[in-house]
């Protein structure tokens, strides 16, 4: 039996199975980058010195590895920094040295290893412990956001469905995540804000196909679970591929035309849009079809609002 929708008909849950084995690889994956290899955090979270320095010619940042590393700051990590003309210095903290004398010294090196002027853009300090209370505020942050985010969904709907979007939502945030470990770009203060902005996309994404599967399976009389949700998702899907294409737009030009500032912010925001709609269709809708969703699932629901709001 073939339930019709609209313009588009897509048996998204006919391959269920096989996404449930890819989103599983992919926490999979995650997790062991995780475990193994960490994320690659920013100044914002180790704390250290950050140093950006300009040339007037395209400079080759090997050169500058090695000098540094002969001149007492073999743990100092370089990178271009917008062009190939600017680089970016990072320096874990040292006790008793403060930002003026590290500044000089490293400007001072840089300088005797080459012809080209060298001219000093700015100079940043977090101090350990600060990095410490960010790494712990930050992280408490995306908790809270996810515990008040169970209570809304909880509320609004269905437990079945609450527990497939908290599902969605800690399997975005985990693959995200391990994207920047596999990658080991530079997890900072403004890829965490990416990733509690991914959090809020993903959510909005997810209850407008809840919402839709909701309303399908009050409306629905004939037709399988699967089917009306097949019909659900469906029905949310041109609105889904257009908020999707509009917002990697916005992103796509953050990403190649922003500069570095913003570089992992956008690149978080690019791979959260793409998780977050697939976790949409194969991660909440499918949680329903394992958990065996029913239509007097949400019958009893719709009883249970009616009789609130026939009280005085």
């Amino acid at each position: 039996m073939q339930i019709l929708t609209g313009k588009t008909n897509i048996d998204f849950l006919g391959k269920r199975n096989i996404a449930l084995v890819f989103s599983l690889l992919l926490i999979i994956a995650s997790i062991t980058s995780l475990a193994m290899k960490g994320l690659n955090l920013g100044i914002d979270f180790t704390g250290g010195y950050l140093i950006e320095v300009g040339y007037q010619q395209p400079v080759d940042i090997e050169p500058v590895r090695k000098i540094l590393a002969q001149s007492n700051y073999s743990d100092a990590a370089v990178q271009h920094f917008g062009s190939s003309k600017d680089i970016l210095v990072r320096i874990a903290p040292r006790d008793g040295v403060n930002s003026a004398k590290i500044s000089d010294e490293v400007l001072n090196i840089l300088k005797t290893s080459s012809a080209d002027e060298v001219q000093m853009r700015r100079i940043e300090f977090v101090g350990p412990q600060v990095g410490e209370e960010l790494r712990e505020q930050g992280g408490l942050a995306m908790l809270i956001a996810l515990f008040g985010i169970l209570i809304y969904v909880g509320l609004r709907f269905q437990l079945k469905s609450a527990f497939g979007a908290i599902l969605a939502l800690v399997h975005d945030v985990i693959i995200t995540v391990g994207v920047f470990s596999v990658t080991q770009m530079a997890f900072d203060l403004s890829v965490l804000a990416a990733i509690l902005a991914v959090i809020g996309y993903s959510l909005n994404d997810t209850v407008v196909v809840l919402d839709r599967i909701r309303e399908t399976f009050r409306s629905q009389r004939k037709g399988t679970p699967i089917e009306i949700l097949n019909m659900s998702i469906n029905g949310t899907l041109s609105r889904t591929i257009m908020t999707s294409f509009t917002t990697l737009l916005v992103l796509g030009a953050l990403f190649f035309l922003g500069g570095e500032v913003i570089h992992g912010f956008a690149f978080a925001l690019i791979v959260g849009v793409f998780i977050g709609t697939y976790s949409s269709i194969y991660v909440a809708s499918n949680s329903l079809v394992l958990m065996g969703v029913t239509k007097q699932d949400f019958l009893e629901l719709a009883k249970e609002s009616e009789e609130l709001d026939d009280l005085p």
